[in-house]
């Protein structure tokens, strides 16, 4: 399937003032009206960085919570430090759209600058050759989908359980991002797709509704695709988890996890 040429190159047009406009390649699979997951963890993140960060604190772990489906609406981010530290520090962001608070980040940031001898990586699979990009079955284009490259090691959008998968961002996250904070926006745009990359079960079928996403960030990537070793895990009252060991070329990255709704469509 060819690729969309969009009106934007952008996940994310700013508007000043703590201000952003969604465009059509933040658009979820399950509605043209709402934004998929991965764009405003990313943009939380973000702003949590720009307003609480620089140097030598790094974002380490992001606890994002998804309070109501997120409209592709013109959104307002504010940010402020709970547990401020030179060594550890607290931040939340909420982003609000239409009047309301629809997604809540927080974030601990740690202090980072010591010369330590590094854990050995485990390495990922190779780079497979390009794929011809496909989605969810019967869900057709989306925004997200197609605003990302995907290239399978093991299973598929169409293969119920576990997958491997390689994926590259193909557009920015914002027109203006300090390029130390891009290899985290990649990540972090991506980590939300685990439990659709993992599904057990056909989407079209069933609701796998994940209200919250953690993500603990070992480092920053280094390179422009992001490897994601996906699994959902079922429980035999309707929930669920998924996770993901996250990698760059480089090596091991982090972990995401989320909790999952599980239960019939309709």
């Amino acid at each position: 399937m060819p690729y969309r040429t969009y009106v934007t190159d952008l996940f994310y047009e700013e508007l000043g003032g703590g201000k952003f406009r969604p465009t059509e390649a933040t658009t979820s699979p399950w509605d043209q009206r709402m934004q998929h997951g991965g764009p405003p963890t990313a943009l939380l993140a973000t702003e949590i960085c720009r307003q609480a960060g620089g140097p030598p604190l790094r974002l380490a772990r992001i606890t994002v919570d998804f309070l109501a489906p997120i409209p592709r609406s013109d959104a307002e981010v504010a940010v402020h430090i709970v547990r401020p530290g030179r060594r550890t520090q607290l931040t939340e962001a909420t982003m609000v759209v239409d009047g309301k608070a629809a997604v809540v980040a927080r974030a601990w940031q740690i202090a980072v600058g010591a010369a330590i001898e590094p854990t050995p990586s485990d390495s990922p699979p190779a780079l497979p050759d390009p794929q011809p990009q496909s989605y969810f079955p019967g869900i057709g284009r989306w925004g997200y989908g197609e605003a990302t490259e995907w290239r399978f090691v093991s299973g598929g959008w169409d293969v119920p359980g576990p997958s491997q998968v390689w994926a590259h961002v193909r557009l920015p996250l914002l027109a203006d991002s300090d390029p130390e904070l891009v290899g985290l926006q990649r990540l972090l745009l991506l980590a939300d797709s685990a439990n659709g990359l993992s599904a057990q079960m056909f989407l079209g079928d069933w609701l796998f509704i994940p209200p919250t996403l953690t993500v603990t960030v070992f480092r920053y990537p280094q390179s422009d695709w992001i490897y994601l070793d996906c699994r959902t895990h079922l429980s035999a009252d309707g929930g669920g988890m998924s996770e993901a060991r996250l990698y760059d070329e480089h090596g091991y990255l982090g972990s995401a996890t989320q909790p999952l709704y599980v239960g019939p469509r309709g």
